[in-house]
Formats: structure tokens, sequence, C-alpha cells
């Protein structure tokens, strides 16, 4: 008897210690990173001060930011904790839907070519830094900047959230369980908020490389490992991908057919990508990207090449669907954790520890860039608007950096279900904001009136359809209804009221492509970097 009772206890015991060893290399290799990724982001303010400069420096990198660190710093807008964790999940779950990831960011940057230098040459022009101050000059109200800043607001903080959720979960699952959630959660925002105070843009911009490159090169070890380790190649995957779990390689996917056929069917599909791509281009974070170039050219050359990086994407969605044979059975928030299931199980704990940190960059470079934004809006829009603010605007972005990655973090502690159900129409109440950001940009006979009325009316139906379970609508994303309800009172209220009373020229109020006469104008001559908020006012 006391033979049988030692043999497991023995067997026990190696495991346990084999375990804390995985747990110390995996934990050792992110940690190495970690401290890599802090240095990087002071490394940044070489040559620019040790952190001087104003605003337009610290939340637009000075806007001299080049091709490279522009291309980098924007590719990071697809590579997110979704990237590793929610592209993976829904392959898992639904399949073929998830694809709707990789055609609105291509489409996007398509349109991005055209977008992306008119609001650069606008904001150059004028020395604005955001949304807000293009939405304050457009109209030439200020106070609705600050409107825009704290609906912004709203719908970004749930994105700053799930990145905290997203690395805290990395970590927990390559330190074999030995790292809480809790603790790492934390970490996540101690990082983020302590390079991107003292870095800035830029430093996000530097980070961002050392991201890319594991991003790189993690997924495309994994693309080709998985299937030759469990299936011994991509012929005997997909032959049983198609023989055994067809459902997943069409449209409406695996269980995404919804009641009445109204779920993530083709309506859904060319919907959602619709939208999210008009979207994608006035996203507080991919403006941010746009005004931090050194050039025009930068974006249309980044417009065209940055399609091929999300080629990358179709990795995860792959892998989770070949854990369905390795890991079947993943319910719920567990189908997250289906390429990490993968990982784990079939590679040594460096490995896992160099991919974990590709993942956890994957968080930290999106959410230091949120973070940025919601301070650069805060610091310029509302706070700016108060007399003691009015001369300090870095210095009120930088706190409330700190104040909105705390409130994430605390919620993500004590109330995580409220972000989640903020988060459902984070890119769907963004969406609302096109008319007032875009159109207003270009069509001079937009009033004010008319894009407050449809803002209002688009932020409405959104929150109704989607908190009533009514998302999507006859297989309509949720969003792309609201938008038209959206378009169509401010259309209305437009052309049944007068004109703005706005004395300024077309030149002075709209947006355009910039020629190359104007580019080089634009190089020679060095623009206010932090105008104060009367510079917004007609």
């Amino acid at each position: 008897m006391a033979h049988q009772t030692g043999g497991p206890e023995r067997t026990a015991r190696p495991a346990a210690g084999r375990a804390r060893v995985n747990a110390a290399v995996a934990t050792s290799v992110f940690g190495v990173f970690m401290v890599a990724t802090v240095a990087l982001g002071l490394l940044a303010l070489r040559g620019r001060g040790g952190g001087g400069g104003g605003l337009a420096e610290w939340s637009v990198g000075g806007r001299s930011l080049g091709p490279v660190f522009i291309w980098v710093l924007m590719a990071g807008e697809g590579y997110t904790s979704f990237s590793y964790l929610g592209a993976a999940g829904w392959g898992y779950n639904y399949g073929a839907p998830v694809l709707y990831v990789v055609a609105y960011m291509s489409c996007g940057y398509a349109i991005g070519y055209v977008v992306g230098p008119m609001l650069w040459s606008y904001a150059r022009r004028h020395g604005l830094v955001g949304i807000t101050d293009m939405v304050a000059h457009r109209f030439g109200r200020p106070w609705l900047g600050a409107v825009v800043a704290v609906l912004a607001t709203v719908f970004l903080l749930p994105y700053i959230q799930l990145q905290i959720t997203g690395m805290g979960v990395v970590l927990s699952t390559i330190s074999y369980g030995t790292v809480s959630l809790n603790w790492a959660y934390f970490l996540a925002f101690a990082v983020t908020t302590g390079f991107v105070v003292v870095s800035g843009l830029r430093g996000s911009a530097w980070v961002s490389v050392l991201k890319d490159v594991l991003v790189i090169a993690t997924l495309g070890f994994l693309a080709l490992y998985v299937p030759l380790h469990y299936f011994d190649g991509y012929g005997a995957f997909l032959d049983r991908l198609v023989t055994e779990k067809a459902d997943w390689l069409t449209f409406p996917g695996h269980g995404g057919g919804g009641s009445g056929g109204s779920g993530l069917g083709e309506l859904w599909f060319i919907s959602t990508t619709f939208l999210n791509a008009l979207t994608v281009v006035i996203f507080p974070t991919t403006v941010a990207g746009y005004l931090g170039a050194r050039n025009a050219d930068a974006l249309r050359r980044n417009a065209m090449y940055l399609p091929a990086y999300n080629v990358l994407l179709f990795v995860p969605m792959l892998l989770g669907l070949a854990a369905l044979f390795v890991v079947p059975g993943l319910a719920g928030a567990e189908s997250n954790l289906a390429l990490f299931k993968l990982v784990v199980d079939s590679l040594p704990a460096w490995a896992v520890g160099v991919i974990g940190v590709a993942a956890a960059l994957s968080s930290i470079v999106p959410m230091a860039v949120f973070m940025l934004v919601i301070g650069t809006m805060w610091g310029r829009s509302v706070l700016s608007l108060l007399p003691r603010f009015a001369e300090r605007q870095k210095t009120a972005a930088q706190v409330v950096v700190v104040v909105a990655g705390s409130l994430a973090l605390l919620l993500t502690y004590t109330a995580p279900n409220t972000l989640v159900r903020l988060s459902l129409i984070s890119y769907e109440g963004m969406a609302q904001l096109l008319p007032m950001v875009l159109l207003a940009l270009v069509w001079r006979r937009l009033t004010f009136r008319g894009a407050f009325s449809g803002l209002v009316v688009g932020v409405a139906v959104v929150c109704a359809l989607v908190f009533s379970g009514n998302d999507p609508v006859g297989g309509v994303n949720a969003g792309l209804v609201a938008l038209a309800a959206n378009l169509a009172v401010a259309l209305a209220v437009t052309f049944a009221g007068g004109r703005d009373a706005d004395p300024r020229p077309d030149a002075e109020v709209l947006a355009h492509d910039p020629t190359d006469e104007e580019e080089k104008k634009e190089k020679e001559v060095l623009l206010p970097a932090d105008p104060g908020p009367s510079d917004h006012r007609v």
C-alpha cells in the first residue's frame, strides 16, 4: 500500500517542479522584455529635450514621425490583444464571420489613402491635434469639442479595459497560473501609463517597432509549427476542417445564425465591414497616427503597404480553428484562450514567454495610444476651457492619462461587466461622429444644428438597439442603422434651417487633399505647437 501511494506522489512532485521551472523561465523572459519596453519609451526622449516640448510634441510626435514609425504605429491599430485572443476565439466559436476584421481594415486603409492626407493638412494648417480640435474649429464652438471629447472617452475607455484584461489573461496563462490576474492587470496599467506619460506618441511608436518584430516572428512561426506539430501539415489540417467542421467555413458560421437568420450572415458581414471601414479613419487613435506624420506622402505610402500586414491576422483565426481539434469543448470566455492553449501545450517555456511578450505588447501599444488620445482630448478641449489649465494643456493631458487608466483599472477589478457592456457600442457609437467629423470637413452646407441633432439621434438609436438585444437588425449592423438615422436627421435639419452665420472662407473651414506645392510650403513653415483655445473661435 505504501508503494502504491508513494508512486503518484513522486510523480506529482516532479510535475509540480517542472511547472514552477516553466513559470520561472516564461515570466523571466516576459520581465526582460517589459524592462526593454520601458527603456525604449525613455530612449524616445533622446534628441527631444528630455521630454520637453508642448502638447503637439507629446501627443502627435511633433508632427515629425517618418514613414517607418508611422507604419509600425498605425499597424499597431490592427494588432491588439484581440489578435491573439479575440480573433482565435471568434475563429474557434464561429469561423468565417471573423474575416470581417481583415476586410474592414483593408478597406479602411483604402479610404485612409484619401482621408488621412486631408486631415493631416487641415490639422497642420490650423495647429490642431485631434478630432475634438477639428470639430471645434469647423463649427467655431470650443464647447462642442468638449462634448465630443466626453462622448469619445465613453466609447474609448472600454478599449483600455479590454487591453488590460487581455494582457492580464496572457500573463496569467504564460506563467502557468503562478501570476494572478489582479497583479497582471496592475502590471499592464503601470507599464503603459509610465511610458506614455513620459514619452507620448513618440515612445509608443518606438515600442511599436519591438512589438511588430515580435508579432511577425511569432505569428509566422506559429503558422508553420501548429499545423505540422498537430496535423502533419496544412493538407491534413484542411481536410479535417472541411470534413468535420464545414459549418465554420461558410456564413453565418457555426452558431452565428441568430434568430430568424438575422445573425452573422452576409448582410452582417457587408454592413459591418462598410461601417467599420468608414469609422476607423476618424477613430481618435487613427487620427493621432495621421497627425504625427512628417508629410502626407508618408500616409499615402502606408495606406498602400499596411493591408499586406493584415495577412498575418489569418494566423490566429486559423489557429482558433486548429484548436477545435486539439482542445475541444472550450466555452464562453475560455474560447479566447484557444491560441494560448496550443502554445502552452506544445512549446518550451522560453518560447511561451516570447509569444506572451508579443501578445502583451499587442495590448500595451494600442492601450497607450488610447490613453494618450483621451488625455489629449481632455487637456486640449475640455480642461483648456478653464483659465487655470489654458496654459498647461500638456500637464493637464498627462494627469488625465493617469486618471483614465486608473479608472479603467479600478473598474476592471470592481465592475468588469460595466465596461464590457459599454464595449458593445464602442465602434458603433464612434461611427455616429462621422457626419460631424468627416462630412462637415468636405461639405460647407452642413450646419451645426444639423450635425448636432444627427449625433444625438444616432447615439440614442445605437444605444437603444444594442442594449435591447437588437444588434444586428435583420442581419444589418445596428451601428449602420443608427448612422442612417443620424444622416437623415442631419440632412433634414440642415436643409430645413438657414445656413450657419460663419464669415470664414471655405479655405479656412474645409479640408482638402494637399497639393505638392502646399506640402512643400508646409514643410518650411513652423506652425505654433500649442495654440490656446482662443484659436478655435471664429
